[in-house]
């Protein structure tokens, strides 16, 4: 798994309005799109600045795809970026406030220490 690829998914679609809406509303084309054209780009530098090598695994693209963040937890995502983005998305579909964070929470409850290593 590359938890590195995955949270930089998390973090730069998050940091986009656009993005965030397109993501939320076709998922599967975004995380598409994201990895042929976004992937290998390196953060913070010129637009010439890019790597080759950095894909999804079939299991990240499923859960990303999928709005999956129990398995994206479990997968090694760094869970303050799913929340952070999932909020963003979600949370305008829960009648009052913090409606979301608890279902999110709640989602994450069976899991117990040692969680998942979310180190990249």
């Amino acid at each position: 798994m590359s938890r590195y690829l995955v949270d930089k998914f998390l973090y730069t679609v998050d940091r986009d309005p656009e993005l965030v809406e397109r993501y939320r509303t076709d998922p599967h084309a975004t995380v598409t799109w994201w990895e042929a054209e976004r992937a290998n780009a390196v953060l913070n530098c010129h637009a010439g600045e890019a790597s080759t090598w950095l894909r999804f695994t079939d299991e990240e693209r499923d859960a990303l795809a999928s709005h999956d963040h129990v398995r994206l937890f479990a997968l090694g995502a760094h869970p303050f970026l799913t929340l952070t983005l999932f909020i963003a998305m979600f949370e305008r579909d829960h009648p009052e406030p913090m409606a979301y964070q608890k279902q999110y929470g709640l989602r994450l409850a069976h899991f117990s220490l040692p969680y998942p290593d979310i180190a990249t």
